[in-house]
């Protein structure tokens, strides 16, 4: 089953896929966040209803907003695809993460926003897991027990913004040769804050396949496109660490909570025809960028260049 969340004159609303070209309006549930805190016997039921008998809507018609609009935390998994090995020049062998604001999604047909401030801007298309059910210190055996469903994350980074907010600085450790000593050790460090969490860096979306429709995550062609010029073709059967491995690591230090969202990893294989999302500057070509997933939909945006 697919779920998403829309707006409407009236407010926002959840809605069912119900074909290759129209919805269903899924009563009495603002948001996929909504849905994901409710009993799974309740929601399936007026799902159930809403594709029976509910209101019917044309898909292409609607106005999109992030499937889970306000998730409490967006964990993103760095370098997390087979073909980042060879680029690490050192790095830790467990998943490394960063957390990207709420503040920066927005939903499918939105426009991803660049300013001159921003400098080079590109996309990263990921797999994103939406939790179901939370908790922490969770077994890697029981990991995928905890998956709600799959969605698309087009996780937008500013390189230039990167490299202005890194700190080449002399850390403060503990002396080893005297007790209350200091030694420095030379260190690079970054803050995400801005080149991975402006606003509009988020686009997610449309829907999310809940997780009976997904029986393996890591067997998926994702693709990435610019102006239909296909720059990705890739497959999650890539990822360095699975879902379950993710889960189970991330939650032994932040508990996880219905309806958090965690961004795979970018998806970097270059299609046949070449090309590369790091290259592709977003700021300077403008267009319309669109990921797809299998089994779960297309992500597409605009972009405006202010």
């Amino acid at each position: 089953m697919k779920l998403g969340t829309i707006e409407r004159p009236g407010g926002s609303a959840v809605v069912v896929q119900a074909g290759e070209h129209e919805v269903a309006v899924l009563p009495g549930f603002s948001s996929v966040d909504e849905v994901v805190q409710t009993d799974e016997a309740t929601w399936r039921a007026a799902a159930a209803e809403a594709l029976r008998s509910g209101q019917r809507l044309p898909s292409a018609e609607l106005s999109w907003l992030p499937p889970v609009v306000r998730p409490g935390k967006i964990l993103c998994v760095a370098l997390n695809n087979s073909a980042n090995p060879d680029r690490i020049m050192s790095g830790p062998d467990t998943p490394a993460m960063f957390v990207k604001p709420s503040s920066s999604l927005v939903g499918h047909g939105k426009p991803i926003v660049t300013k001159p401030s921003y400098g080079r801007v590109h996309p990263e298309p990921e797999l994103a897991v939406v939790v179901g059910t939370g908790g922490a210190d969770i077994a890697e055996d029981d990991a995928l027990k905890h998956v709600f469903g799959y969605t698309i994350i087009n996780d937008i980074t500013s390189p230039t913004m990167r490299d202005t907010d890194t700190f080449h600085y002399r850390a403060i450790h503990p002396s080893t040769e005297e007790p209350e000593g200091v030694r420095y050790v030379d260190s690079w460090v970054s803050y995400p804050a801005r080149y991975k969490g402006s606003d509009t860096f988020g686009p997610l979306g449309p829907w999310v396949a809940t997780a009976e429709d997904i029986p393996d995550p890591h067997a998926l062609r994702i693709t990435c496109s610019h102006d239909g010029r296909v720059v990705t073709d890739d497959n999650t059967a890539n990822l360095r660490f699975s879902v379950a491995q993710v889960i189970a690591f991330a939650s032994e230090y932040l508990a996880l909570e219905p309806g958090d969202v965690i961004a795979m990893g970018t998806a970097l294989r270059r299609s046949a025809k070449g090309g590369a999302v790091q290259n592709l500057d977003l700021a300077k070509v403008g267009g319309s960028v669109a990921v797809e997933i299998e089994g779960i939909g297309v992500l597409s945006n605009p972009v405006e260049c202010r």
